[in-house]
């Protein structure tokens, strides 16, 4: 208690200094640094811009300056610089008065209007980085276009561009990036075409006094930039509903074609795929495990991040190691203009962030992290997992259904931590450290007996002949370890590297054990049981990546990548019998190679080759993939990707009846683990204007190499004398998952969102489980979505509603005991056709209220969500327990109506 006393105590301190630091401590009219954007305007509306965007006070004659014009873009500069800039060549001049007065007059002899300079560069080939206004962080994938062709590109990871056969110096470049106000910038002979670097404005800069704007994309995301290709808005996110917290990959689940039923993971299911099929990269180190507080949040701080990308299927030849889909994620770099700092608090966690420049601006570096504590919302959470949907319930592992209702208070926290610096020496290199580390504890341990029961159940009320005591052990914990180390390298206008070596660690230990005693009378019973698992994952991997770009129309992208995977798994039941016991090492080297060509401006080609050696199995393994869009019109576009893909490191279900299904990561052996397989085949069309897109895609994947553990197929009748091999219970199987997605989307206005619905079947086929195929754990027949966010001067209100199918299950018919090595017995379920049976169908509704307001100078928010809104109590999965030869079956629900709410303040 005093720890968390001191700790609320520190943050607010922490508030009241960088809340008043501002105003303690104001800047004079010289160290001022303002910001600004002139592209072809008059010289008094720049004025205005920056008197009311920095609150000064601008005194001149008006016929003096109404016949001049400006075409400038500068970032972040002192006031005397800025003033400089916008004054050259109109025979002007200025000077500065405390607190806010800025002069400006005639110098001496005649004025000579300032016109725009008549070009005098043509066909020429121009390069440059797209940055945030504010911070001068770099915006990877906005697009850049030369305004009224078809001539245009993507930024890479770094920002970066280069654009060739510009007409003339004086051209117009039209340039967008999902949550920025869309920007028109004009060329000018006197700019450095080989270092342009051009600020972009986010939502949250609006001169509406000054500026009649049109209708604003403000979007959460972004579905038309390439096939089964979605870029996500971090700095929307707040709009959405949530848990209460900014939640990445709960955001991502409400996109057309990833589940968004799946409450108790942030992992994604996309296209009917599982979520170790997705590579998760986040600054170029493979992330292995996505979840905070067993699947409620994700391990991914949105303060720490500017850009996602989701590739649903049908991804590039340069991403390899997964068959469903890859989730890029890029870290902040940090502020390159000014300290920056900020903190926030929901009902779950507290968390900080701070960054800021050095080195006179070559570097920026980032600090964020995130606490839970321990408060009844976050408790509450946990009862989830306990609570029955029926009368009769009882703890997870412990007695089971029929003896009533148990408290247990569990104590649990979790932490992730971000950091990240970023050098540039030059203009051409780039070097950034990125380092991450989340963990999860959780300790559930409680002891109960027959007072515990305050009277309920058949051993309450007194019953003097039937006692009981159970201590139940139960520890986990789990965390990610990940840092890389890059460099990029601009070595012309044609060619760009980036080498990258990463460090990837993911560890989980559960510790579940019983000890039951049991007196009727003048006999006592001793049951001991439980299990222990250890999982530890380590990955080391260098890639080097390259973009050569022959022509305008022609872009060769070729690389390696060699990992190195250490995997131990550890299982063991009842302190004896050790189940599982692995300890696998391999490494994997790829090579490939991808060309990127545009055919008469309408149709675009990628094909690309990977090829991978695998040194666990000594094989090789070829992955030749191709996409192509082709447009119709300028708004309706064909598209089409097929693809195969290989994948070495898995994770396997171990399947559970009693108490829901567990997974543990391990490396394919070509022999009681294959390596997984994929082929994708993927067509769709868009239809798309400047406020609205209609969006189908249809799918169909060919799956082998699929793996499942589990001990219920092992044959009945088990003597004293006989044993069963654990190492053998890995069954393989085959899939199919095919569907079609359709997206209606609003782009543009106070209110935007989509709806969308997806059509979807995923069919396993393994031999050990019956002759006809099975639907998979995360199959789902139908999903619709609808996400809607509307604005309302500082409020934004937000909604999503979903709607699923009931996943497949498969449940016991009955039981029977097999005697073990050690001489104790076990139970074993005689079940159900697999995945005979489904849950009721799933659908819940989310609400939100977000209010933007200052404090002082500084930029904050509060909000109120709200999830579950009418209560829906949906199943989760079902606990099975044998208690006195009776089969006990318990609903385990997921999150009921559950409000809650978060403030953040930032001091920039």
């Amino acid at each position: 208690m005093k720890v968390s006393r001191c700790i609320r105590c520190c943050i607010i301190s922490l508030f009241f200094f960088l809340t008043l630091a501002p105003q303690s401590f104001s800047q004079s009219l010289h160290e001022l640094k303002v910001k600004g954007q002139f592209y072809d305007r008059p010289l008094q509306a720049a004025l205005i811009h920056l008197e009311i965007g920095y609150k000064l006070d601008f005194e001149f004659k008006k016929e003096e300056l109404e016949e001049f014009r400006v075409n400038v873009a500068f970032g972040k500069r002192p006031l005397p610089e800025a003033m400089k800039l916008l004054l050259t060549g109109t025979g002007l001049d200025f000077e500065l008065e405390e607190p806010n007065l800025v002069r400006i007059f005639k110098r001496t002899g005649k004025i000579v209007p300032k016109a725009l300079s008549a070009a005098s560069r043509f066909n020429i080939t121009i390069e440059g980085t797209i940055k945030d206004s504010d911070s001068g962080e770099t915006l990877p994938y906005a697009n850049v276009r030369l305004a009224g062709t078809k001539i245009g590109t993507t930024t890479n990871v770094d920002g970066y561009f280069s654009l060739f056969n510009v007409p003339s110096d004086t051209s117009l470049l039209e340039i967008k990036y999902l949550g920025y106000q869309n920007l028109s910038f004009r060329l000018s002979p006197d700019m450095d075409l080989d270092n342009l670097n051009i600020f972009m404005e986010d939502f949250d800069v609006e001169l509406e006094e000054v500026l009649i704007l049109s209708e604003r994309e403000e979007q959460l995301m972004e579905a038309s930039t390439g096939i089964s290709t979605i870029s996500v808005s971090p700095a929307q996110l707040a709009t959405l509903p949530s848990f209460g917290e900014k939640d990445i990959f709960r955001s991502l689940q409400l996109l057309p074609g990833v589940s968004g039923s799946n409450e108790s993971s942030s992992g994604l299911f996309v296209r009917g795929g599982t979520p170790d099929q997705n590579l998760v990269l986040f600054d170029g180190f493979t992330v292995y495990h996505v979840d905070h507080l067993f699947g409620f949040f994700s391990a991914f701080n949105t303060e720490a991040i500017k850009d996602v990308q989701l590739y649903k299927g049908g991804f590039e030849a340069k991403y390899g190691g997964r068959i469903s889909s890859v989730v890029d994620l890029t870290g902040k770099n940090g502020n390159t203009e000014r300290f920056n700092a900020g903190f926030g608090a929901s009902l779950v966690s507290v968390n900080a962030f701070v960054e800021s420049p050095f080195a006179n601006g070559k570097g920026s570096f980032m600090v964020a992290g995130r606490r839970s504590f321990q408060s009844s919302f976050y408790n509450n959470l946990f009862d989830s997992f306990t609570e029955s949907s029926g009368t009769e319930q009882g703890p997870p592992g412990g007695l089971g259904g029929r003896f009533g209702q148990i408290e247990v208070q569990p104590n649990s926290y979790f932490y992730d931590l971000n950091a990240k610096v970023t050098y540039r020496p030059n203009s051409k290199d780039v070097i950034s450290l990125s380092f991450y580390n989340g963990q999860d504890n959780l300790d559930n341990s409680r002891n109960l007996d027959n007072n515990s029961l305050g009277g309920r159940g058949p051993f309450g009320g007194g019953n003097a002949n039937f006692t009981f005591n159970s201590n139940n052990t139960d520890l986990t914990n789990w965390g990610n370890w990940g840092s890389s180390l890059k460099w990029s390298r601009k070595w012309n206008e044609k060619f760009y590297s980036k080498a990258n070596l990463s460090y990837s660690n993911y560890y989980s230990e559960r510790d579940r054990r019983n000890e039951t005693s049991i007196t009727r009378e003048d006999t006592t019973i001793e049951r001991n049981n439980g299990s222990y698992e250890f999982n530890d994952l380590k990955d080391v991997t260098f890639k080097l990546d390259n973009e050569w770009k022959l022509s305008p129309q022609n872009q060769l992208d070729f690389g390696l990548q060699s990992t190195y995977n250490d995997i131990k798994y550890q299982f063991t039941q009842n302190d004896s019998i050790s189940l599982l016991d692995r300890d696998d090492i391999g490494a994997t080297n790829s090579l490939y190679l991808q060309d990127r060509h545009i055919f008469f401006d309408k149709l675009l080609v990628k094909g690309g080759l990977r090829v991978s050696h695998y040194g666990v199995n000594d094989q090789w393994y070829v992955e030749p993939r191709a996409s192509m869009s082709y447009s119709l019109t300028n708004k309706l576009k064909l598209k089409a990707a097929w693809g195969q893909y290989y994948q070495f490191a898995t994770r396997i279900v171990r399947e559970d009846i009693q108490q829901g299904s567990r997974d543990f990561w391990l490396l394919a052996d070509g022999n009681r683990v294959p390596v997984s397989y994929a082929e994708h085949y993927i067509a769709g069309l868009s239809y798309e204007t400047n406020g609205w897109l209609f969006d189908v895609e249809a799918y169909y994947k060919n799956l082998d190499g699929l793996s499942e553990y589990t001990t219920r197929l092992s044959r009945s009748g088990f003597g004293p004398n006989q044993s069963l091999d654990y190492q053998e219970l890995f069954y393989q199987g085959t899939g199919v998952a095919r569907g079609t997605e359709f997206l209606i989307q609003k782009k543009v206005g106070k209110f935007t969102g989509w709806l969308s619905y997806t059509l979807g079947e995923v069919l396993y086929d393994f031999e050990a489980f019956g002759d006809e195929p099975f639907n998979a754990n995360q199959d789902q027949t139908h999903e619709l979505k609808l996400v809607g966010s509307f604005k309302v001067r500082n409020w934004t209100f937000g909604s999503s509603f979903i709607y699923a199918t009931g996943r497949p299950y498969t449940a016991p018919t009955g039981f029977y005991e097999v005697s073990l090595l050690d001489g104790t017995t076990a139970d074993f379920f005689e079940v159900s056709d697999k995945n005979a049976l489904r849950f009721p169908n799933y659908h819940r509704l989310d609400l939100s209220a977000t209010y933007d307001f200052k404090l002082g100078q500084s930029p904050s928010s509060f909000g109120v969500s709200i999830f579950n809104l009418y209560d829906r109590r949906n199943v989760w999965y079902k606990e099975y327990e044998v208690i006195e030869g009776e089969l006990i079956e318990t609903d385990i629900s997921l999150l009921s109506l559950t409000p809650s709410f978060f403030f953040t303040w930032k001091l920039r």
